[in-house]
């Protein structure tokens, strides 16, 4: 808020210049107002959801709130149909890409392939990994309602995800390969959350 009304406070010479800023700022508040609509709506539907109980478990991790965690399930669905974390990375498009010529083999960067709205949540989710491992404020509410296996879990994920970052980066590693990496790893314990969580029927 206090970046918008600063920008509010921007004045033009020309009226062109003005009138453009003005519109701009107008529809950053029209998509936030929808955003907020859209949050709430799902907010309400959420726990007549079968997969309720993994969606509220998936956000004690450090990176995934509400919509990350609902673009998860309501995504892949009953992860139970992937045999291991690395099949469900895979058809995620974050394993990193292998290019074969006779007897060489050299990797690249991750495919991309399979579904890019769950891997574009995992990667925003990844960034926070670079701050140091220690439950935020909310989150402790969060963890509060969750089982203690679940508990367990997200500090594992969080105390090894920041150590891991702090170790790819100290050895020189691009921060978006580092995100790349944390996401993959990420999921790994969003799908074993999931598949303690879900329904058996």
């Amino acid at each position: 808020m206090r970046y918008r009304r600063w920008l509010q406070t921007l004045a033009f010479d020309h009226p062109a210049h003005q009138i453009a800023l003005q519109e701009m700022l107008q529809a950053v508040r029209n998509a936030s107002e929808r955003l907020e609509r859209l949050t709430k709506h799902i907010e309400v539907l959420v726990p007549d959801w079968t997969l309720s109980p993994a969606v509220n478990a998936l956000q004690a991790l450090r990176g995934v709130a509400l919509i990350s965690a609902v673009t998860f399930m309501a995504e892949i669905d009953d992860v139970r149909r992937f045999e291991t974390p690395v099949t469900l990375m895979a058809y995620l498009g974050l394993v990193p890409s292998e290019y074969s010529t006779g007897k060489t083999t050299s990797h690249g960067g991750i495919t991309r392939a399979g579904n890019s709205r769950v891997r574009h949540k995992l990667i925003e989710g990844a960034w926070t990994y670079r701050l140091q491992a220690r439950p935020g404020e909310r989150k402790l509410y969060i963890l509060e309602e969750q089982s203690p296996e679940v508990q367990d879990i997200a500090w594992k994920a969080q105390s090894r995800l920041t150590a891991r970052c702090r170790k790819l980066s100290q050895r020189g590693k691009k921060s978006t390969v580092v995100t790349a990496a944390i996401a993959r790893d990420m999921e790994a314990f969003m799908c074993d959350i999931a598949r303690r969580t879900m329904p058996t029927h």
